[in-house]
């Protein structure tokens, strides 16, 4: 199938059949964007292909498809993720068996890809063991945030979800205390026990934390402060967090 690469995007996989080929082939795929109004016999079997796979879709108009690339699309753009994603069931079980308590990121709605970048970069540095992810409403991994990433998204592995929540169960199952940072908790940061399997839930730039995750949290904490800005940038709060809960 044919292939481009884009100057700080993900490569592009363009054609109906070649769409469909590189999914068969188990290529990690972002999301695929779908000419509005398109029909017939090879469509109907790529779409069904999306769905089984759960690949994100996106229906856009034409134009939006040219202006990706100068080349017959024929209605369909596929953006090749530059690394895999991950099973979260699997890595927690591998983090059990090598005798470590996991330690888990879960971002809910961060959709900055620099932001996504510099989070994963801290992440790496300070043990954190896989980042988790919906598969709506979330940073895609592009070349852009594995460069402000430092290359640590090569290292650290990221899984996508159809459901935070329902991860969080599974994880509390896997006996991990689910952690949030949110404002809108009354105990502070430096009050908080961080040892043992964990998880960290940082919520999105412009809302924070979802209500109902914070429900299904175990414990939630606030970092405290003193000047007359009352936020701090998401990458800088899942700093703070993630050094906090390594060390208390």
């Amino acid at each position: 199938f044919i292939k481009m690469n884009k100057t700080n995007t993900e490569d592009l996989v363009f054609g109906i059949r070649s769409s469909i080929e590189a999914i068969n082939e188990g290529k990690t795929i972002n999301k695929i964007y779908l000419q509005k109004g398109l029909t017939g016999d090879l469509i109907k079997e790529l779409v069904i292909l999306i769905h089984k796979e759960k690949i994100l879709i996106q229906k856009v108009p034409i134009q939006k498809l040219n202006n990706m690339v100068k080349k017959n699309h024929q209605g369909v753009i596929a953006m090749i993720s530059p690394v895999p994603y991950h099973q979260l069931e699997w890595l927690v079980q591998d983090i059990y068996e090598r005798g470590e308590d996991p330690f888990i990121l879960i971002l809910d709605r961060v959709k900055d890809v620099r932001n996504f970048g510099a989070i994963s970069r801290t992440a790496e540095c300070f043990g954190v063991h896989a980042i988790v992810l919906p598969n709506k409403d979330s940073a895609l991994i592009t070349n852009d945030a594995i460069k402000t990433s430092a290359g640590a998204l090569f290292k650290i592995p990221v899984c996508k979800v159809n459901s935070l929540s329902s991860s969080i169960d599974f994880l509390k199952g896997y006996g991990l205390k689910i952690f949030a940072c949110t404002e809108k908790s009354d105990t502070l940061i430096n009050k908080v026990e961080g040892a043992g399997p964990k998880a960290l839930i940082i919520g999105s730039e412009e809302d924070g934390v979802d209500s109902q995750l914070l429900k299904i949290s175990d414990v939630s904490f606030k970092i405290p402060m003193i000047g007359t800005i009352a936020s701090l940038n998401v990458s800088v709060a899942s700093g703070i967090a993630i050094h906090q809960l390594n060390n208390s």
